[in-house]
């Protein structure tokens, strides 16, 4: 039996400098499709190399970013976000993102990305 998916609030993704310039209603569509899901720390979210399914909004907590040569890179705290490169560009995960204490992220599937996220990244 998988988990009730539980959506992220408006008010949760309202506070996210990527949606800042962003009409109500198109934040109530992201938040209707975005899944809430508490964060052990210590648990990898996502693994370098790996193939992108899912992109990710901290919404508590902190995680850490790292790259198999490179080592740690940053630390992501509240309105943070990972995982738009895999995405975005369709290649596989370029770091690893691990929790460092008991989070909160939101996320959704590529789908949803590309439909409702993707042009956020267009000028990057």
């Amino acid at each position: 039996m998988s988990p009730r998916f539980v959506p992220a609030t408006v008010s949760e993704l309202s506070r996210v400098e990527l949606f800042a310039g962003l009409p109500g209603e198109t934040v109530r569509k992201i938040a209707a499709q975005m899944e809430r899901e508490e964060v052990p720390p210590g648990r990898q979210v996502i693994q370098e190399g790996d193939r992108g399914e899912r992109f990710y909004i901290v919404l508590s907590g902190l995680f850490t970013v790292s790259q198999e040569e490179l080592g740690t890179r940053r630390v992501l705290q509240p309105g943070g976000y990972f995982g738009e490169v895999a995405l975005a560009m369709n290649v596989p995960r370029t770091a690893s993102v691990r929790a460092l204490t008991p989070a909160v992220v939101a996320s959704c599937g590529s789908e949803t990305f590309d439909e409702l996220l993707r042009p956020l990244f267009a000028d990057d």
